[in-house]
């Protein structure tokens, strides 16, 4: 005989209703309207002969895991609006300043770092801003603004028509490619 697992206080699985792996297509009450993209991935308009990235809920792109340059290229080719410039703008910029860096989409969002030595920066869409992850951020200086649940990790968060400090946001990318990276989640 196995024992039950201790349920956390106030759970129970009785009063909420099973999580689906899929969203259903048909809204659960009669005659009620689904909220305007809510909850399904939308094809965003491309130029001529590109192809079409699936944007999920938040405007974040849909890319499959990959490494190197061209995953990451798709993935800021994919960003809605004034977001696809910014992107341009961020990669660029950390090129400019780490020649050696190394790219890949994980976890749905562009990760840049150094070969032997983890991923040091990454970045990923939301609806109304684009949120710059320091996996060390607490080792830069000054310290980026934004707080983490992870003891390490800073964030900015940069919003339509927000001005970028440029010499700032590069010397805090020359300072994060200089220390050891975020090698991943742990087994």
């Amino acid at each position: 005989m196995s024992k039950a697992k201790p349920k956390a206080k106030g759970t129970s699985r009785a009063s909420k209703p099973p999580k689906s792996a899929t969203k259903s297509k048909s809204p659960t009450n009669a005659g009620a309207k689904a909220k305007s993209g809510a909850s399904e991935a939308k094809p965003i308009k491309m130029r001529k002969g590109e192809k079409v990235a699936v944007v999920l809920s938040g405007g974040n792109p849909r890319i499959a895991k990959a490494d190197r340059d061209a995953p990451v290229q798709a993935y800021i080719a994919g960003m809605p609006g004034w977001k696809r410039d910014l992107g341009k703008h961020l990669d660029a910029l950390i090129v400019r300043n780490v020649p050696n860096v190394r790219k890949a989409v994980k976890w749905n969002s562009p990760l840049y770092g150094i070969e032997g030595q983890g991923w040091f920066l990454g970045f990923h869409t939301f609806t109304h801003y684009v949120k710059v992850a320091f996996f060390r951020g607490m080792s830069l200086r000054p310290v980026p603004p934004g707080a983490s649940k992870g003891k390490d990790t800073r964030y900015i968060d940069i919003h339509e028509g927000d001005e970028i400090d440029e010499a700032q946001m590069a010397n805090w990318v020359k300072q994060a490619a200089a220390l050891p990276g975020f090698l991943g989640p742990r087994p």
